[in-house]
């Protein structure tokens, strides 16, 4: 049985971490930072900083930790597989090179012109009044995105020209995003429905999961800000297999060999946001590592052992990845009041009563931006996305149910959560 250090400290951490706990393979899991909410399904938080590839590596060879995941995206690009690759510890995640598909998004979009992937067309500029001149060119709808990294919050989807042009002023002129807003990408807008392909990836190898849907908007009914996400579903019923199977078809496939011939392979998690277009599926981007809170209503789908899986992948073997293909899985977020614009931290957490659907549905609560109170007895808000209950169920409609009776019946106060996660299955 093997030991593994992940690494990340959200609730996409601790699904990776407790998925891995649920499999004969793994015996145990320390995750570096992780969160005191990890604890409580058995997973050991190490308190290293993400940036200290060096500490997280001695921690690695002190453990005797058998390989590393990397979950989260700063990592991946700032090159930590590379490192712990070349300090001879297995590292499941791409190389700093492969990660650039995320980390900058004319990156991408470039390998995707190259390769004859559909996506939208696009324009990308470092110059403000240049970016102005061609959105006033090109008028509205339009979609305006950062280039590098942004937590997710980093795209706006402008209805109006003054909205395009407020973006473009948030990014270039007050900084908003720092130095992921030194370029901007602008796209042309795309009609449809959005879904989240997920694989697993070595070289010009992949192993699709289930499909779902994220909720980006901060309110109900797609209202508010663009957030890192405030829930998501699985499967996505209204998305036709047939669109999946030509998304790998005509996405996937071109891509990750694409990224071989240009000597740059790809292994680890391949997340590709697509939308439904009346032309077939497009790109709107694509993120180097499991989607949060996608993972979190995916990885409960998996019927196989996901460490077993993994090192298959890691030792050039044949993985067996199997799935709950027929019921629902749903997740809502709990966010703190403000977020993301003026996050308000602090909220005391009280217990989600989930042990009248826990044994029939697997209902779990998966942690994130959480700390222990003062006197460590207790659970705090201490970021903006502060927790994810999710539950399965046979249809979209039992599962909001069922999670919405739990979220309804605790106490929130001073946290928020959307109260439509999965309305357009059933719209």
């Amino acid at each position: 049985m093997s030991r593994v250090l992940v690494i990340g400290s959200g609730g996409r951490e601790h699904a990776i971490a407790h998925t891995l706990l649920r499999g004969e393979r793994v015996s145990e899991v320390f995750c570096a930072p992780g969160n005191p909410g990890m604890k409580a399904d058995g997973i050991v938080p190490v308190n290293l900083s993400l940036s200290n590839h060096s500490a997280l590596i001695d921690f690695a060879r002190d453990k005797q930790i058998d390989w590393v995941f990397v979950g989260p995206e700063n990592p991946l690009i700032e090159g930590m597989v590379d490192d712990f690759q070349a300090a001879g510890f297995p590292a499941f995640g791409p190389t700093r090179k492969a990660a650039q598909i995320e980390g900058s998004k004319t990156f991408a979009k470039e390998l995707m012109q190259r390769y004859n992937v559909p996506t939208a067309a696009y324009a990308t500029f470092d110059n403000f009044d240049a970016s102005i001149a061609y959105v006033q060119e090109q008028g509205a709808p339009i979609v305006i995105k950062a280039d590098g990294l942004a937590a997710g919050k980093g795209v706006t989807v402008a209805m109006d020209e003054d909205s395009a042009i407020a973006a473009l002023k948030d990014i270039f002129l007050d900084h908003r995003f720092g130095a992921a807003g030194s370029r901007v990408v602008i796209e042309e807008f795309l009609e449809g429905q959005e879904f989240s392909l997920m694989c697993f990836v070595r070289g010009d190898e992949f192993w699709s999961m289930p499909i779902s849907q994220d909720h980006k908007r901060a309110y109900d009914g797609d209202e508010g800000p663009n957030t890192g996400g405030m829930g998501a579903y699985s499967p996505v019923p209204q998305i036709p297999s047939s669109a999946v199977a030509q998304a790998e078809e005509t996405i996937i496939k071109p891509v990750i060999a694409g990224m071989v011939a240009e000597d740059n392979p790809f292994t680890g998690i391949l997340y590709a946001g697509l939308i439904a277009t009346a032309d077939g599926p497009k790109v709107i981007e694509f993120n180097a590592r499991f989607g949060d809170p996608e993972t979190e209503v995916v990885l409960p789908k998996l019927t196989s052992d996901l460490g077993a899986g993994i090192e298959a992948l890691l030792h050039g073997e044949e993985p067996v990845f199997s799935w709950d293909e027929e019921r629902t899985t749903l997740a809502v977020v709990v966010a703190s009041e403000g977020y993301p614009d003026k996050t308000v931290t602090g909220a005391a957490i009280h217990e989600f009563d989930c042990s009248a659907t826990q044994a029939e549905h697997g209902t779990h609560v998966y942690y994130a931006g959480v700390a222990d109170s003062e006197d460590g007895d207790d659970l705090v808000a201490s970021s903006g996305r502060v927790l994810l209950v999710q539950t399965t169920a046979d249809t979209v409609q039992d599962a909001q149910n069922i999670i919405y009776d739990i979220l309804d019946h605790t106490d929130t106060t001073g946290m928020f959560y959307r109260h439509d996660i999965g309305f357009k299955a059933i719209q």
